[in-house]
C-alpha cells in the first residue's frame, strides 16, 4: 500500500463521518501536515500521512511538535487501522 492510498482512504473515512480532509500546501514552510481534517463539533486534526512503516523527516517532526506546541492534535498515520482508530477517537469523543 502506498502512502497516496492512506491518503485517499482517510479522505474518504472522514468525508463518510461528516468532516472533510483538505490538502495542506504552504509555500514557504516544509515539512507541514498533508491534510487539515475538519471534524464536526470544532475538531481539527493535522494529519502526517506515510507509506506503511514510514517514518515523518526531522523537518516534519518539527513542524508537528510546534503545532502540538499551540495545542492543535497532530497524527501520523500509515496505515488504514490508524485511520479507523482516528475516527474511533472522534466518535467516543476524545479528540
Amino acid at each position: 500500500m502506498r502512502e497516496r492510498d492512506i491518503e485517499s482512504y482517510l479522505r474518504d473515512q472522514v468525508r463518510d463521518a461528516g468532516g472533510r480532509a483538505m490538502k495542506w500546501n504552504s509555500p514557504g514552510n516544509s515539512g507541514v501536515p498533508d491534510r487539515i481534517v475538519f471534524l464536526p463539533g470544532k475538531v481539527t486534526v493535522f494529519v502526517e500521512t506515510k507509506a506503511p512503516g514510514k517514518k515523518p523527516t526531522a523537518l516534519q517532526q518539527s513542524q508537528h511538535r510546534k503545532l502540538a506546541g499551540l495545542g492543535h492534535h497532530v497524527r501520523v498515520i500509515d496505515s488504514r487501522e490508524q485511520v479507523d482508530e482516528l475516527l474511533t477517537e472522534f466518535r467516543e469523543g476524545r479528540l
